[in-house]
């Protein structure tokens, strides 16, 4: 036998099958209910494109000889620190950190504007494989339907080094600025034609968490590690975007960054081969809304079988680099096309909220359903939280289980095998010696309604979580048939033993009710059933309703992952092949008013979460509270009591 064939057998003995959820998505993505033109299809425009930049760029002949605007070069030393590399990348590029360029493509409208601005950054590869190209197809889009779109050149702080993420997004507000003045120059190609009153930054990978230091450093006068260095940005930043982003790589004074009073929409594909776990979740968890007279939103949204690379048309798929082929199981990933097709439709719909006041796209990010027609063939789980939400239960403010975010709000369990409150874990930290944790404390829940014994068909009541409000709060806050109840819930792989017989007997005693063992799987009932279950609202008059959580969307276990070409490997690196990704579910009180027209919504005084549909399980459950259902919704429902 040939060394190739031998080493191409070896590799094939170590490959495992190709494993997969099945896609439910033929079932999921049915109906199309939303009523509004495809955002990821062109508009009206003809696109026109410039380059600006220093004009004496050594490597990069479109900064040096193609530049439609002259701009200046920065000093960055205080952010950008090349280490042992330094004259190596010196050399290569021409120039220092106290004299780096602002270059940047743009594309834009043949129009008179003015058009809102969109900055968008890459993350770290390559330095000499030039990353600002590959988000040509966002710019062809965006500019077609109305946007000024600048891809922004930062490959020269791209490579081996590190600390450089506040430098990352230093640079896009520079830009940002850049633009400013553009608008008030005469006889420069944008002048009176950027909207500068609306501007959103969108960053792929160390991108996208240098876009939400952006927005944070958009707000102070001074840099947080070195006060010598003033800011004075001050922009009307809408909305920021992370494609895949890291998290915590830059933490000014030891903490990590919290975005305030912006739209924010975050995106990850579950097979992503370099940042291999959703970080996008921690910074949507820590963004804030303080201003109750704006309207502001955030999403994140969960692609499965996406990858890394795929977001951008210059890496493609090999995620790590062409060498990654040899260790990345590139089998089961969704074609590029249909992947930058989600990063279209996303992302315009965003835009045209957060700039244009355009909620009729607002459902997309609720309920992804709504465009099954129009989203490619995978499966999504998709968070969504207005500012308008109030918790009833965050689970963050304390160690007592039994209570409420909201003051009054009491938390209990009946028949419950698992009831806890934990921080929820990623799938990788993506980085030696640091933690893998959501940050994001939930309640986790587990139950079986079978008894332990010989009959295995014997079951107790349903078990039950129920959240008990105040008499006042219902009528405080307004409650009504357009309120919705919202909360973030997501299945483990785990299922509890039946529970003991409340009289046991010498048959059944020694059977044991240890949460972390799963059922038997007799009986008439599969030994991991599909998990669905009831929500029940009560009134202070006693009057109830119930409705079917699987009629608000997909309730699905945690989704099969395996990234890497040989198992072995994979179980190494990785403590689950899965990541739990909550699904956020809303449900107007209207629906249960549906159900028994004697509920007063003003006089609510419990939520249950009732077990009644699948004998055992266990859900992981956040966020629960109250918004008010925006009439942008109404038309676009899949949902309801008699939902899909």
């Amino acid at each position: 036998m040939s060394f190739l064939p031998a080493v191409l057998l070896a590799a094939t003995a170590c490959t495992p099958a190709l494993q997969l959820t099945p896609s439910d998505a033929d079932v999921v993505l049915s109906m199309q209910t939303l009523d509004a033109p495809d955002p990821g299809q062109p508009g009206p425009y003809d696109v026109l494109t410039l380059f600006y930049g220093s004009g004496t760029d050594k490597n990069r002949p479109e900064y040096r000889d193609s530049v439609t605007i002259t701009t200046p070069t920065v000093d960055v030393s205080t952010m950008v620190d090349l280490g042992s590399s330094a004259k190596e990348r010196n050399e290569y590029w021409g120039f220092t950190p106290e004299e780096m360029p602002l270059n940047a493509r743009v594309w834009y409208p043949d129009g008179d504007g003015p058009f809102p601005l969109v900055l968008v950054v890459h993350g770290n590869h390559n330095m000499r494989d030039f990353s600002d190209p590959g988000y040509d197809y966002l710019g062809e889009l965006m500019a077609s339907r109305g946007y000024i779109l600048a891809s922004v050149d930062e490959n020269f702080i791209n490579g081996g080094i590190r600390g450089e993420n506040d430098a990352r997004g230093w640079f896009l507000l520079r830009h940002a600025k850049l633009f400013e003045e553009f608008n008030e120059e005469s006889d420069n190609p944008f002048e009176g034609k950027v909207d500068m009153g609306n501007v959103v930054l969108i960053g792929h990978s160390r991108g996208g968490e240098a876009v939400a230091n952006a927005a944070a450093f958009n707000r102070l006068s001074h840099y947080p590690d070195d006060a010598s260095l003033t800011f004075d940005f001050d922009l009307a930043i809408k909305g920021i975007i992370s494609i895949a982003p890291v998290d915590g790589q830059y933490l000014p004074t030891g903490r990590k960054v919290v975005v305030e009073d912006v739209s924010y929409l975050t995106f990850h594909g579950s097979h992503d081969g370099d940042v291999t776990s959703f970080h996008g979740l921690r910074i949507y968890d820590r963004l804030q809304f303080t201003d109750p007279d704006e309207f502001n939103f955030k999403s994140a949204v969960y692609v499965y079988r996406a990858n890394h690379g795929q977001w951008n048309s210059v890496w493609g798929s090999f995620d790590g680099g062409p060498r990654s082929a040899r260790f990345l199981d590139l089998r089961g990933l969704i074609p590029e096309e249909d992947q930058r097709r989600f990063g279209e439709i996303y992302v315009s719909a965003f835009l045209d909220i957060v700039t244009k006041g355009d909620k009729r796209y607002l459902p997309i990010f609720r309920d992804h359903r709504v465009i099954g027609e129009w989203l490619p063939e995978t499966m999504y789980i998709t968070r969504f939280e207005t500012s308008d939400f109030r918790a009833l239960a965050s689970f963050e403010e304390d160690i007592d289980v039994t209570s409420g975010t909201e003051a009054g709000v009491v938390l209990r369990g009946d028949s419950l095998a698992t009831w806890k409150e934990e921080m929820l874990q990623l799938r990788s930290s993506n980085r030696a010696n640091t933690s893998a944790s959501q940050e994001n404390q939930a309640v986790t829940v587990g139950w079986n309604n079978r008894i332990a014994g010989a009959d295995t068909t014997r079951h107790g009541p349903p078990a039950r979580y129920t959240i008990e409000l105040p008499t006042y709060l219902a009528s405080n806050w307004g409650l009504s048939a357009s309120t919705t109840l919202d909360f973030m819930l997501g299945p483990t792989p785990r299922v509890p033993r039946p529970r003991k017989d409340p009289a046991p007997d010498d048959e059944n005693e020694s059977d044991s009710n240890d949460a972390s063992q799963r059922s038997s799987g007799d009986g008439d009932e599969p030994e991991d059933p599909p998990v669905d279950l009831s929500i029940e609202v009560t009134d202070r008059d006693g009057h109830s309703a119930q409705v079917i959580l699987s009629d608000y969307g997909a309730i699905r276990r945690p989704l099969d992952t395996y990234v890497l070409r040989r198992g072995d490997i994979e179980a190494q690196r990785f403590a689950t092949h899965w990541e739990l990704i909550l699904q956020t579910y809303s449900i107007p009180l209207g629906d249960f008013l549906a159900a028994n027209p004697a509920i007063d919504p003003r006089r609510l005084t419990s939520i249950a979460f009732v077990f009644d549909q699948v004998h055992g399980g266990e859900v992981s459950i956040d966020q629960i509270g109250f918004s008010e259902l925006d009439p942008a919704f109404l038309g676009a429902r899949v949902d309801g009591p008699s939902g899909n």
